[in-house]
């Protein structure tokens, strides 16, 4: 017996490896070396005959041998793997025969009529009593959905499960009933436990969706409030640039004017330089001229920093500017943003006045701007010329 048993054990592991597809991640070699060990836990605990022992351990062997070659109806294709290998090793029709029958006593919601069909299907489910349970039904999960027998969310995985469990399965045979059933409670339970989490969760994310569609229109869009981000942040960005721009034509003027003074003019008193008198205070004047346009542009407007309670609630005041509220107390500040914040209007409004503003702002730092290059352009055009002329008519 345990050479033929021996044999099988080769011949499936190999049968496996070469014809089986890796998307049998539960019904492959490891599966039915659990089986194997199953049953042979079964018979050691059971009163059942050499004879029968062998044709059970072949069963458990070849019992899954057909999903090599169909998925639905694998049964009778491992029945025919396994007559072919008996055959071939000249066993007797008998253990042919029942060999056979406990692998088709392995279909689904088949009602065994004896011991020996009791063994094989207990120890074919024998995983619902296992600690690696969870790991088994997640293989299998995969593989149904990899061979697009079915697809199962989570929460319908742990449905199936938990139906199987109470509804379609049970041990047959004494020792699984004495021996698994406790471990298959406890798996039970982690089922229904988990299920109770995934719908506490489920119901968590519906409550949470409807609260967020019913205060939807309370609250600012997102669209609406990366506008007033973007617009606000690029005003900011062209506020900077015009007072860096600025501050060059500042420095630049003011090093003319220093040189200048300080090598330039000293020198106008010698009659020989005094035709140099005129391109000099051009070029001085035109930058002094600059530099003023240059200080207005970047010279700060602060306002009388404070207001009034009637222009609040008539929202006449951009509580949003600082130069509005500086020198208001607290108290009084806090009750026109409180005023503010709950009028979801007024807060668009603010925040739309407070970008008008800022655009007027821009609109006067790039004017005086591109007048103070004007006026520097001009002086340094006509200084040249200047300087020119008074060299040829000297």
């Amino acid at each position: 017996m345990n050479n033929l048993v021996e044999k099988a054990n080769k011949f499936v592991q190999k049968f496996f490896q070469e014809n089986l597809s890796n998307t049998f991640v539960y019904h492959n070699f490891q599966h039915t070396q659990r089986v194997v060990k199953s049953t042979k836990e079964l018979i050691d605990n059971s009163e059942i005959n050499v004879k029968e022992e062998e044709a059970l351990l072949l069963a458990a062997w070849f019992h899954d041998t057909g999903y090599a070659k169909a998925y639905l109806g694998h049964e009778e294709e491992s029945v025919k793997i396994a007559e072919s290998f008996l055959k071939e090793h000249n066993a007797t029709p008998e253990l042919i025969d029942s060999v056979t029958l406990y692998i088709r006593a392995t279909r689904m919601n088949y009602e065994p009529k004896n011991l020996g069909e009791k063994i094989i299907r207990d120890a074919d489910s024998s995983h619902f009593a296992k600690d690696y349970f969870e790991d088994a039904s997640e293989f299998l999960r995969q593989e149904l959905e990899m061979h697009n027998i079915k697809n199962f969310s989570t929460a319908e995985w742990l449905q199936e499960n938990i139906y199987v469990f109470t509804e379609k399965h049970q041990y047959y045979t004494d020792y699984a009933l004495k021996e698994w059933k406790e471990k298959k409670e406890e798996n039970l339970l982690e089922l229904i436990e988990a299920k109770n989490k995934q719908e506490k969760k489920l119901k968590k994310e519906e409550h949470k969706a409807r609260m967020k569609a019913k205060f939807k229109n309370d609250n600012p869009e997102r669209s609406i409030q990366t506008l007033f981000r973007v617009t606000l942040r690029n005003h900011i960005k062209l506020s900077d640039i015009a007072d860096t721009k600025a501050n060059i034509l500042l420095s630049v003027n003011a090093i003319i004017i220093s040189l200048a003074l300080a090598n330039l003019i000293p020198k106008l008193d010698a009659a020989s330089n005094r035709h140099l008198l005129i391109p000099s205070l051009i070029l001085v004047l035109f930058s002094v001229a600059s530099i003023i346009l240059s200080i207005m542009s970047t010279r700060p407007n602060v306002t009388s920093g404070e207001f009034t309670k009637e222009q609040v609630k008539n929202r006449e005041v951009n509580l949003l500017f600082f130069g509005n509220y500086h020198k208001m107390p607290f108290d009084q500040f806090k009750w026109a943003m409180n005023e503010l914040i709950k009028d979801k209007d007024y807060v668009y409004e603010s925040l739309m006045l407070d970008l008008h503003l800022l655009g007027k702002v821009l609109h006067r730092k790039y004017y005086l701007l591109r007048l103070t290059y004007t006026v520097f352009m001009l002086g340094i055009i006509i200084s040249v010329i200047t300087f020119v002329g008074a060299f040829y008519l000297m």
